[in-house]
Order: structure tokens, then C-alpha cells, then sequence
């Protein structure tokens, strides 16, 4: 029998120590790997996007084309998801921006980025958008052929009729892309230990995680907003927007590639959640004043600026209690996942312009609003998912111009 100078408790210990490194590695892999949670919340920012350009046929604030009825109704639950959709997305996008590095060299992840983002934003202002702008401006031409020669007059949107409309979403995360690469780089570095160690640090408790990102996010815009208010954002004064949406995108980029961190949002969901709660109180009560429902012994000028601050606070409560209740229930696979993934970016290209097509001559039917509302959701979806069936997924050709990763034959 062959002696061991261990002593009798070591051996179960350090299997003990060993296992649990092991599932912690193997928990560090997966997360590095694969995000189902990702995949879930982007289909739900995505379904959002169908029921919130819907509503716009019918709430009272500008669009291209209106029913003839409106209903403020649909102005109190959009009101909130103006400001949380679109940087659920971009923080969304962020995470998978740092996946993507991760399994490319750089200028294989420049390459990547211009085909999936440059070559559908190209075709898409030129195909996919302009029947926007042609049912927006239907009464002034005879046919749709005879509007579409003025897209190549190559005057920007709205003197003219060329533009990106809701497919500035691409173009920002492009940009992106671009302009986060270097730190990409160097969060995949070792010499990003450091830093990551501070974020960590700094990050760690609910309070932080809520409050440090969003205080920063105001401070852009209170630098900016003077300088680029929401009555210029057009084609060329985006600047304070596109800090804002950039900031939701770093923050995906940053929480995603500290594992720790990333663990941290989702045990805090719960404080998370109170908060985005208690943010909505003065955030509503705001919004009536305007509807007139409360009044406030302030001025308008002055509630609007209270506004503004408050919808930042809720904008980053939001999308990071979002992301901490879908990294708990909902990171889980499923055998549809991944195709509905692949289907989500030609549907997000091809929502806008199907809405307002199908919608022009559903509003202009008898029906009620919520008829019209429902039908146009409903025959929106069929439509794309149609579409996206039978004439983007089989071809190659299509796949690539709306972004999608060459079908390989079996």
C-alpha cells in the first residue's frame, strides 16, 4: 500500500476546489459563447418596434401618414417605449458586437461589419425606403415609377426623396462599430485588466450600476442639447442623439465583456426594478401636465426640462432591468431560436415601409381604430415573415443584400 504524506481531508477538498472551477469556467465559457437571452430580448425589442411604428398610423405625434381618426390613448404606453426600445437595441447590439470581435481578426470584423451593415443600408435607401416617402407624398404623382426618378435627384430628406428613415439605426451601428473598435481591441487585450478591474469596482452595487451610467448620459446631453435640440434632429444635426444611443452602446459593449459585472446586473434585478418604477412617477406625472390631466405650479418650460432629465433616468433603468430579468429567465434554448434570429434583421429592414403600405389603404377602410390597429400588426407580420420565407432566405443574392450570411449548400 503506498502512503501519502497529504493528510486524509486534503484530497476531497481539493477535488471539492477543482469541480468548482471547473463549473465556474465552464459558466465563464458559456457566457462568452452564447447569450440566448440576447437572442430573446432582441426578438421582443424587435416585436416592440412592429406595435410601437403601428401606433404612430394613430397617436397625435408627427409621422408621414396619419389615419383620419387619432387617439391619444396610444401616446401613454408609447411614450415610455420611445425611450427604452431603441437603446435596449443598441445595448443589445453593443454585447454582440464584442461576441463578434471575439471570433474574427480585425479587418475580418471591418469586412464583416460593412457587408451585414453598409451593403442593406445602400439597397435599402433605395428599394426599401422610398415607398415611404412615395405614400407620404402620393397625391403629387401619377404612379410610383414617376416618383422613385426623383430619389436620384440625390436631394436629402424631406426637401427631397432620399433618406434612411427608420434604417438610421444601421447607420449609427456601423459608425459604431467603427469607432469602438479600437476599445474592442483592448478589452480583448490583457492590458484591459485593469480598467475591467474598475469597472467592476466602481460598478459592483445596484446603486451604481443605475446611477453612473445614467448621470453620464445626462451629462452629454446637457453639453449637447443647447447645441443639437430635438427640433433640428434631421440628416445633419444628429450629434446629441447620436452620443446618446452610442453611450447605450458602449455600456452593452463594457457590462458584457466583465463576466462579473454581467452577473451583477442580473442579481440585481429586483432593485433594478424598483427603481425603473419609481422613475416612471415623475416621469407620467410630467406627461400629464402636458395632457393637462395634472397641473404643476411650474412652467411649461420648466417641466419640460424636468422631463428630460427624468426620461434619460428612465431610459437606462429600463433597458438594464430589461437585460437583468432576461439574463435570469430567459437565457434558455429553443429549437426555433436561432432560425427567428436569422429572420429578425430583414424584418427590422422591411417593418417600416410594409406598415405604411399595408396601413395606407387599411385606414382608409370604415373600421374602428383598434381594427385597423390589429389588421395592420397582423398582415405587417404575415407580410414580412412572407416575404423573408420566399425571397430572402433561399437566395444568396438577397441574403447579402439584406445583410445575412451566405447560404452554404449541404
Amino acid at each position: 500500500m503506498i502512503k501519502t504524506a497529504l493528510p486524509w481531508w486534503f484530497v476531497p477538498v481539493t477535488l471539492r476546489k477543482i469541480k468548482r472551477m471547473n463549473q465556474e469556467i465552464t459558466t465563464h465559457n458559456e457566457l462568452l459563447v452564447r447569450r440566448y437571452d440576447l437572442d430573446w430580448l432582441r426578438l421582443i425589442a424587435i416585436a416592440i418596434l412592429l406595435f410601437f411604428h403601428t401606433g404612430m398610423w394613430f397617436n397625435h405625434w408627427g409621422w408621414h401618414v396619419k389615419n383620419n381618426e387619432l387617439s391619444y390613448s396610444f401616446q401613454y404606453w408609447m411614450i415610455w417605449s420611445h425611450y427604452f426600445r431603441m437603446p435596449l437595441l443598441l445595448f443589445i447590439s453593443g454585447a454582440g458586437t464584442y461576441m463578434a470581435l471575439g471570433k474574427r481578426t480585425p479587418g475580418q470584423f471591418r469586412k464583416e461589419r460593412y457587408s451585414r451593415l453598409l451593403v442593406p443600408l445602400i439597397f435599402g435607401m433605395f428599394v426599401v425606403v422610398p415607398p415611404q416617402i412615395y405614400y407620404e407624398r402620393i397625391a403629387q404623382y401619377a404612379n410610383y415609377w414617376e416618383f422613385y426618378k426623383t430619389v436620384f435627384n440625390f436631394v436629402p430628406y424631406p426637401k427631397g426623396s432620399l433618406s434612411w428613415h427608420h434604417l438610421w439605426f444601421i447607420l449609427y451601428l456601423l459608425i459604431y462599430s467603427m469607432l469602438a473598435l479600437p476599445f474592442l481591441k483592448y478589452l480583448r487585450s490583457p492590458k484591459s485588466e485593469k480598467f475591467k478591474q474598475k469597472c467592476l469596482w466602481l460598478l459592483s452595487s445596484p446603486a451604481a450600476l443605475l446611477f453612473i451610467p445614467s448621470v453620464l448620459i445626462l451629462v452629454t446631453q446637457i453639453v449637447l442639447r443647447p447645441y443639437f435640440p430635438e427640433e433640428t434632429h434631421d440628416l445633419t444635426h444628429d450629434w446629441a442623439y447620436f452620443v446618446f444611443y452610442f453611450a447605450f452602446f458602449l455600456m452593452g459593449i463594457i457590462c458584457y465583456s466583465i463576466p462579473k459585472l454581467w452577473e451583477a446586473i442580473g442579481n440585481s434585478r429586483k432593485h433594478f426594478l424598483i427603481a425603473t418604477i419609481l422613475s416612471l412617477i415623475p416621469f407620467y406625472i410630467c406627461y400629464f401636465h402636458f395632457r393637462d390631466l395634472i397641473v404643476l405650479p411650474l412652467t411649461d418650460d420648466q417641466v419640460e426640462t424636468v422631463f428630460d432629465v427624468v426620461a434619460i433616468f428612465v431610459s437606462w433603468f429600463t433597458v438594464i432591468t430589461i437585460i437583468a430579468y432576461g439574463q435570469h429567465y430567459l437565457n434558455k434554448p429553443h429549437p426555433w431560436l436561432s432560425k427567428i434570429s436569422e429572420g429578425l434583421y430583414p424584418f427590422y429592414i422591411l417593418h417600416q415601409t410594409v406598415i405604411l403600405a399595408i396601413g395606407y389603404y387599411i385606414c382608409q377602410l370604415p373600421w374602428s381604430i383598434a381594427a385597423k390597429y390589429w389588421a395592420i400588426c397582423f398582415l405587417t407580420l404575415v407580410s414580412c415573415v412572407a416575404f423573408y420565407l420566399l425571397l430572402i432566405r433561399p437566395f444568396n443574392v438577397m441574403r447579402f443584400l439584406f445583410g445575412m450570411k451566405k447560404k452554404v449548400k449541404a
